[in-house]
């Protein structure tokens, strides 16, 4: 299956909050597909369905060699500190913020053949998890920052040469 194209900030489906899957069928195979293809680019952490303009429960995860997706996931958890960690995202491309984030996150959700499915981690997949669960809720990511920060990234969207 193909590279899907990243949607970029401003696009009404990053806003969106995503439906639940329904039936696991093969449209619903093929976007896996698509998902797990399109966060295997090199420096891709992760890549929800809206990004691809699905607006389904779905995304793809790459944190240190270990690929994999989630249907349906849920936050079930999150502990430690929160912590401001420089965050990107394939959305709102080449600018960084400090995001707070936990340091732990635990999401619950399914596998193509319906079986649950539980992702969780410390660190960078703590992290990606946050940012992937935002997306489907309708968030990006500078949607988390404290309102200077968030002014600021504002002013920098709009100078940007993508927006």
């Amino acid at each position: 299956m193909p590279v899907r194209p990243i949607r970029i900030f401003g696009d009404p489906v990053l806003k969106t909050v995503s439906a639940p899957i329904g039936e696991i069928d093969d449209r619903i195979r093929g976007l896996v597909d698509d998902l797990v293809d399109s966060v295997r680019v090199p420096g891709r952490a992760g890549v929800a369905a809206a990004q691809i303009g699905v607006n389904l429960r779905a995304f793809s995860y790459n944190v240190d060699g270990v690929v994999g997706y989630i249907l349906n996931p849920e936050l079930v958890e999150v502990s430690g500190e929160v912590e401001k960690i420089d965050e990107g995202c394939l959305s709102v491309p080449d600018l960084w913020f400090k995001t707070p984030r936990y340091s732990y996150a635990k999401v619950r959700g399914i596998d193509l053949d319906g079986d649950e499915l539980v992702i969780e981690g410390s660190g960078l997949l703590a992290q990606a998890l946050q940012h992937e669960m935002d997306h489907l809720d309708g968030f990006v990511y500078l949607d988390k920052l404290d309102k200077p920060e968030r002014r600021e990234a504002m002013r920098q969207v709009r100078e940007s040469t993508w927006f």
